[in-house]
């Protein structure tokens, strides 16, 4: 029998945007519970994105990056008869966004020399504009499930 499904708990909307996205982001972004830390290189990163890029709210640049940075497709590995196969999948809609946010983290994570707030501005601009780290990873996700499409029919 399958386990019943869990009721996730409600996150409360950031104070300054009332968005539930950007306060699941500023989650993802903290370190050791160091949730203020993690507010404040969020909100000077949507600043940063304000002065630099013209006519477009920082929220919408935000959300822009999670829609071209979040994978539609991906491999996940199947064991058939002795072999493993990687079998392409569609992505559910939390995980897609949640993939989106892992991916535009590390990659400003992965920068050095500077301010954290700068690096995740510049990522943010730069997966809004469908290049840059995170959206790589997005490319390679998706050339790696059309190269598979061929076990397609092992999907369960």
């Amino acid at each position: 029998m399958r386990r019943p499904i869990k009721k996730k708990p409600r996150i409360s909307p950031d104070s300054r945007y009332n968005s539930e996205r950007l306060e699941k982001f500023i989650n993802n972004v903290m370190f050791d519970g160091k949730k203020e830390t993690a507010r404040k290189v969020i909100y000077e990163a949507l600043d940063e994105i304000k002065k630099k890029v013209e006519g477009k709210e920082p929220l919408e640049v935000f959300e822009e990056a999670l829609r071209n940075v979040g994978p539609s497709v991906e491999v996940r590995s199947r064991r058939v008869g002795g072999a493993n196969y990687q079998v392409p999948r569609e992505v559910r809609p939390e995980r897609r966004q949640a993939l989106a946010m892992r991916w535009i983290i590390n990659a400003a994570r992965a920068k050095s020399g500077g301010p954290a707030s700068k690096f995740y501005a510049d990522e943010l601009i730069a997966a809004a504009n469908n290049e840059g780290t995170a959206f790589k990873k997005k490319e390679d996700t998706h050339r790696m499930a059309e190269a598979n499409r061929a076990f397609a029919h092992f999907a369960w």
